[in-house]
């Protein structure tokens, strides 16, 4: 990630300092405005865009749950639909209530789920090779 701004938490942000602070271009901010609806930053003249402070958490939420937890956009759409990511938390609370969410044929599984299903698949390789 970039290095944090020196602005305030309640401050507003640019499009430029959200999508440094992310780590991510700027045009992925405008298709997350047009895939996700609950984010809508503020457009002054010149379509200016001012992300709020719930904005700038939303979009890190966002970022999180594709990039981090694994989720694909449609996942990410039916986890903020159902409010499940509202926690200001890390978002693993969210995702084990959730437990797994289908979306475009994939599933997004708990980090700690996906490791106890290769240590049980390891278990069974070593009790059929004996």
């Amino acid at each position: 990630m970039a290095e944090p701004s020196a602005k305030s938490d309640q401050a507003f942000r640019t499009i430029g300092e959200l999508a440094a602070d992310l780590g991510v271009p700027q045009h992925i901010l405008r298709y997350w405005e047009t895939r996700f609806p609950q984010l809508k930053p503020l457009q002054r003249a010149g379509n200016r865009r001012y992300y709020r402070p719930a904005d700038v958490q939303l979009a890190h939420r966002i970022h999180r749950l594709l990039n981090r937890d694994g989720y694909t956009i449609r996942g990410v759409q039916q986890l903020l639909a159902s409010g499940g990511a509202d926690d200001g938390g890390s978002g693993e609370a969210a995702v084990a209530a959730a437990g797994p969410t289908p979306a475009d044929g994939q599933a997004a599984f708990p980090l700690e789920a996906l490791r106890a299903i290769r240590r049980t698949l390891a278990q069974a390789l070593e009790e059929s090779a004996a």
